[in-house]
């Protein structure tokens, strides 16, 4: 069975990273089907949409999106795609490699965000010139369909359950129903759980991050911890992600289109490259998901290594290097 893979390199790095991932998939001669697609500034500059609605459809047929970067245009990219890919959690690990130079090597976090609501579902209005407003969502539903998967993660990869991270001490009625629907259906599934405040998890995290494995967070906080915790492995240059969806999914790596080095050729493909191995993960491949990875971590542990990590190489290079290892 052939696999349809929609490619959407998007603006600046997007354009070096993506294809460095796609060559690597090649390179596992499996029976994947490659359908590249448009998004980003330079589209919106050069057709007034940044979302056309060709590549909307073919991430929403696709089995599965591989998407780069794009700028100032992200919002009106992304959030319509993972809705594309009908996207209800962003899995987001956080791991120190062996040769990263990592302000905190011992860690390796997983973050299970929510990804449809919370402050990002887009309610926002002006009110005066002076006021104005954003509607929080929080719904069951969602926070049920996330508690489900979390409970499904832990168990098939041998986690000791996971810490729900939330700020129900001040969100009483969002983050309140949030955090009581994810412990009910922990409890349901006999999976255990710890909970803390998503302010203290910022320090607690920063001074001990073996303290926490896997993380269920709402939309926001997943976002913003997800990034504190790439501080601590290396940098953003070095975390994946997946959009995983019930039939379908999205991934792409957490860093943006970095416009001050797109065009240079020492973009770092490593994160891309993961999410690549987390998307043959999803469809099934899981040999080759791991070789993949095993290819990358030996890379970035042996070299070469692109300047963001203190070398020299080329994002050519370091794809090279990885093909050459697998």
């Amino acid at each position: 069975m052939t696999h349809e893979i929609a490619v959407i390199p998007g603006d600046g790095i997007g354009q070096e990273v993506t294809p460095a991932a796609v060559e690597v998939l090649e390179a596992l001669e499996l029976d994947l089907a490659f359908v590249e697609a448009e998004a980003g500034d330079a589209v919106k500059e050069e057709t007034g949409e940044a979302l056309p609605q060709e590549t909307y459809d073919l991430a929403a047929e696709a089995d599965a999106t591989l998407f780069g970067a794009v700028g100032e245009t992200a919002a009106d990219v992304i959030l319509p795609l993972r809705e594309a890919v009908d996207s209800f959690v962003n899995v987001r690990p956080a791991k120190a490699y062996p040769g990263v130079d990592a302000l905190r090597p011992e860690t390796d976090l997983v973050f299970l965000r929510e990804n449809t609501e919370g402050v990002y579902a887009g309610h926002e209005d002006r009110l005066t010139d002076d006021v104005s407003t954003l509607t929080r969502v929080v719904t069951k539903l969602a926070s049920r369909e996330l508690a489900e998967f979390a409970c499904e993660y832990v168990d098939g990869d041998d986690h000791d359950g996971f810490t729900i991270a939330h700020k129900a001490n001040v969100m009483r009625e969002t983050d309140g129903l949030f955090l009581e629907t994810v412990e009910s259906v922990a409890d349901e599934r006999g999976v255990e759980t710890d909970d803390v405040l998503m302010d203290a998890f910022a320090t607690r995290v920063c001074l001990d991050p073996t303290q926490f494995d896997v993380v269920v967070c709402p939309n926001l906080a997943g976002d913003v911890l997800s990034d504190l915790a790439a501080g601590l492995v290396g940098g953003l240059g070095l975390l994946p992600s997946a959009n995983v969806g019930h039939e379908r999914g999205l991934f792409e790596p957490v860093h943006g289109s970095a416009p001050d080095i797109a065009g240079e050729g020492i973009a770092n493909p490593a994160a891309t490259i993961v999410s690549a191995a987390m998307l043959l993960e999803y469809l099934g491949y899981d040999e080759e998901a791991d070789a993949v990875h095993a290819a990358v971590e030996t890379t970035l542990e042996e070299g070469p290594r692109t300047p963001d990590l203190g070398g020299d190489a080329s994002t050519e290079d370091v794809t090279e290097a990885i093909v050459d290892r697998l």
